[in-house]
Formats: structure tokens, sequence, C-alpha cells
């Protein structure tokens, strides 16, 4: 069963599509309808929305933007929440992933995922893992040699070998990337020599601590301030208890007051009690106020030495980061560069000996992939003929040739080429170069139907790749997409009537003249509704044509 489904589609402003919502089921559905009535449209919109670049021209004419809504069904949507998390999107809810584009009139791009605005390359991240699309001249993936490896490897079951291998590629690349950077000229070696020493130098002669920034600054700012902090406190202090008037001054007459109260009446107690916290409070207050007065007073020179070491660490920090923090950590590099360096012949015969045990591992780990490759390249050519013979190829020639590569490279220490030989007695060619299209749309198809149980893309898509086909071979080209559909959904433009017979839905796109405007709709169509489309695209209306497409619907 397929681990995605596409079951909405909606269409607003694009080209002549005023507004269309589509509803879409599992398996193999297809599309027909006349020569221009915007079948394409299907696929185009498709494409904006799994985020392919498009121009304002697809904007319908008078109106300010057209948009593309997707939803796709996920049955374990796990793997994409964590890619979604990681790039600041809402997980899917209910596992339903919701895609959108938005092209303005005047060429304006916007893309959301879930609701949230992203970028246009991820949305094409995303999209190229739920929907493969094929066209007459477009047959993406499958022509790519590394995609062609990579779906050998899933048919070999071979996906551990390639990340030990891409592990070890990457641990000799990184390796050698230190070799050469130490093995460099010894003219280059002395110039950064002494850079390095300028800058161990500069920042060593620092005495850097960590989180000594912060309070320095807040010492810093008290000790700009320090006059005017002397004249409020001072201010202060004699309001408190120095001026004629002074606070506390005036307190000691109402304790008077209040022990002459408290004769008169004992209850009055708590007013006493009350006056003596708030006289003791204020004690406090003008001690802590002298005490702060005190350590303010600050000799010139200790001003200049606050200044001084302000001003070193806005000159190191222009230079080495935008933290002292960050500063001491580029020290620290720097002086382990500076080491390597130093000790450059330990180091180079260091690195030696790890390139030469990484290389024996890279080598090991190269040859078990290849092995695991050589014995499944037969396997998948031998499943991709059998296809090919069903497809109307009754003499042809498949095959998957591995070459090895002068060195070993980020996907193994192979090549992996798909060969064709359409007739007997040609030699077999790349899949890519390839001209006729009716050829290399049996062969993607066949290709497709030989790994379908391996390819994790949720939805197939063929634009009209039945093209220059017919009869018998049409008939298996429709049976073979019925086949897929089984385990995946499909999705198929088609103008045959062998190949629209065989899907278990069918949609037909009409163009209608209207408000002096043309517009495309696209209507599903069952019954005696679709034996008729069947009967137009065999070529008319009358009985045998209606009487051949219900022999194609059986």
């Amino acid at each position: 069963m397929t681990s995605a489904t596409l079951t909405s589609l909606r269409i607003r402003n694009l080209a002549l599509v005023e507004e269309l919502e589509w509803q879409l089921a599992p398996g193999f559905t297809v599309v027909t309808g006349e020569t221009g009535s915007g079948k394409s449209i299907i696929v185009g919109a498709l494409k904006l929305v799994l985020g392919e670049r498009a121009d304002k021209t697809l904007v319908r004419t008078g109106a300010d933007n057209c948009s593309v809504e997707s939803i796709f069904e996920l049955r374990d949507p796990a793997a994409i929440n964590t890619a979604l998390e990681a790039n600041g999107i809402d997980p899917c809810e209910d596992g339903q992933l919701l895609l959108k584009r938005v092209l303005t009139a005047s060429g304006t791009n916007r893309q959301f995922i879930n609701g949230s605005p992203t970028t246009l390359a991820f949305l094409r991240e995303i999209g190229d893992g739920l929907v493969d699309l094929h066209g007459p001249h477009d047959h993406q993936s499958l022509l790519s040699n590394e995609k062609q490896l990579l779906l050998l490897d899933s048919f070999a079951g071979a996906e551990k070998l390639r990340h030990d291998y891409s592990t070890a590629y990457r641990k000799l690349a990184a390796l050698t990337a230190e070799h050469a950077g130490l093995a460099t000229s010894e003219a280059a070696l002395e110039r950064e020599l002494d850079l390095l020493n300028h800058q161990v130098q500069e920042i060593d002669a620092a005495h850097l601590q960590p989180g000594e920034e912060d309070p320095l600054l807040a010492r810093y700012q008290v000790a700009s301030n320090s006059r005017r902090l002397l004249e409020i406190s001072g201010q202060l202090l004699s309001r408190l208890n120095e001026a004629d008037d002074a606070v506390l001054g005036r307190l000691n007459e109402m304790g008077r007051l209040l022990r002459d109260f408290e004769r008169l009446d004992p209850a009055a107690t708590r007013f006493t009690e009350s006056h003596a916290q708030a006289v003791a409070a204020l004690e406090d207050l003008a001690r802590d106020l002298q005490h702060y007065t005190d350590d303010l007073d600050l000799e010139p020179a200790q001003l200049a030495e606050l200044e001084e070491r302000v001003g070193l660490f806005e000159t190191l920090k222009r230079k080495y980061g935008g933290s002292i923090a960050e500063v001491i950590a580029f020290g620290k590099d720097a002086a382990a560069r500076l080491h390597k360096i130093n000790s450059r012949g330990e180091e180079l015969a260091r690195l030696e000996k790890e390139i030469a045990t990484a290389t024996t591992a890279l080598r090991k780990a190269g040859e078990k992939l290849s092995e695991k490759r050589l014995k499944a390249a037969p396997k998948l050519a031998a499943g991709v003929t059998t296809h090919l013979r069903n497809l109307g190829f009754k003499k042809s020639e498949f095959a998957l040739a591995l070459a090895p590569l002068p060195q070993p490279g980020p996907h193994g220490m192979e090549a992996a080429e798909f060969l064709f030989a359409p007739n007997p007695g040609e030699p077999q060619k790349p899949l890519r170069s390839i001209a006729s299209s009716g050829e290399i749309s049996r062969v993607m198809l066949a290709v497709k139907s030989t790994l379908a149980a391996q390819d994790t893309v949720a939805l197939l898509v063929f634009d009209e790749i039945d093209a220059n086909v017919g009869g018998e071979i049409a008939h298996a080209v429709g049976a073979k997409m019925k086949e897929l559909g089984r385990d995946r959904q499909v999705l198929c433009i088609s103008h045959l009537p062998q190949v629209a017979a065989q899907a278990s839905d069918h949609f037909v796109v009409t163009k209608e003249f209207n408000r002096q405007r043309t517009h495309s709709l696209l209507t599903r169509v069952q019954g005696q509704d679709r034996v008729e489309e069947l009967a137009r695209m065999l070529g008319g209306k009358g009985e045998s044509a209606l009487a051949h497409a219900r022999t194609l619907l059986l």
C-alpha cells in the first residue's frame, strides 16, 4: 500500500481554470479530453504546488493572483513531521499534509506548508518525496545516474551498506582535507604562522575570563556616571541625617511625642513600634548610602583602567567574534592550529597513518557494496526486461551497466547506467539518449513496475507518456498502470481509450465559453458518460464506437 495519497487539489485563476476543486481516490486515475481543452493545466498545477518555478503568465487574465492547494493523506507522517519541525513548520494534523502556492500577477511567489510560510526550495524538497512526474520530455529522476544507483541499492536491499560506505567516505575526505591544509607550501605556512602567533599572543595577553564582560560593563557604566551619582547620594544623605530639617531628626521629635502619647494611652504601643521600625529602616538606608558613596569615590586612574579594559574588549570582539566567549574560543582554535603547524611533521605522520586506515575501511565498505550491486543488477535488468516484453518490446535488450570509477566516489566505487536496445541487432545505449518518446515512456513504465515495491514516492503522474503507441501496446500500457495502481496512487493524462478504460476513476477536461470568457472544467464520468467519452476517443459516437467502448470496459 502507498504511504501517502493525494486526496484534494484546488486550483484558482490558473490559466483557463477559474476555480476547480478535485477530490481524488487511491489507485489508478485517468484524465482525458480534447486537444487544447486544458489537460496540461492539471499537471501544471501539480508542478506549481510542488515547487517548480513559474512565471506570472500563468495567472488568469484579469486576476490578481493564482493559487494551488493540495492535501496529502499520510499513513505515517513521522518522517515528514521531523523535517517540518526542523524548518519551523507545524507538523501534520490527523495525518494531513497541506501544501499551497500563490503566484501574483506581478510575479511574486508565496508558498505554505500546513499554513506556515516556507521557502520554495523546502516546498520542492517535500514535493520530491511525494510525487514523481513523467512526461513526454520530462522523465526526471530515473534518467539520473545517481538515482539509478540509488534504485539499484534499494532493489538490492543495500541501504545499510550504502550508509556505511558514505560514512567511511566522509571520514576519509575530512582527513584528506586536514592533511592538505597542513601540507601546503612553506611560504604560505610561514604567513599563517605569523598571523596565528599574533592572534594567540593578543588574546592571551588580554587574560580573558568567561563571564567577565557583563560585570565589567556594569561597573564601567556606574563609574562613568560617578560624579552625578556622588552628587545625588550626598543630597540623599543630607536629607536623611545632616540637614537642619533632616528626616531622621524630625523622626526623633516624633518619637518623643509618641512616648508621651503612650504614657497617656498604653494601647498606643503599636504606633511607637511602627515608628521604631521606620527609624531603623531609614538608618539602614543612610548606612547603605554611605557605604555606596565610599565605594563610588573612584580614583581617576581606576576609571581610566576600566575604560581601557572595555576598549580592549571591543577591539577583540571586532577581530575575533561577537562576544568574549567567542573570542576565547577563537583563541583556543588558533592555538590548536598553531600547535599542529609547529608540530607539522608529527601531525602529518599521524594523519597519513589515519588516512591509510580510513582508505582501507573505505575500500572494504566499497567492495561489500559493489558485491551486493553486482549480484542485484542482472536481477533488476531481468525484471525490467520482463515488463518490457509485456509492453510490446518482444526482442528488446535492457541492462544495468556498472562501470568502475577511477577512484571511489561519494556514492560508491562504480557508476550505474541503464542501457536499452529496443530492436535486435542494435547496440545498447544509455536510457537518456533514446530519441523516441514512445520507447522511453514504456521503458520508464517497465522500470517503475519493477521497482514498485522499493520506490517510496507516493504518487506517480504520467503526462501523455503513452504518446506514439496504440493497439495492443496501448492496452498493455494501461494494464501496467492499473497494476501499479494496486500498490500506489497513479494519475495519467492520456489520449488512449485502451489506457483510460482500465482506470478505476475517469475524469474529463472540457472547455466552455460563457460570460465572454473561456473556462476549463473537470468532470468525473461514470456509466454511459464514460462509455461516450471512450467512444469519442475511439473516433466517434456512433453505435460501433460505443460498442467498442463498452468492450474496453469489460
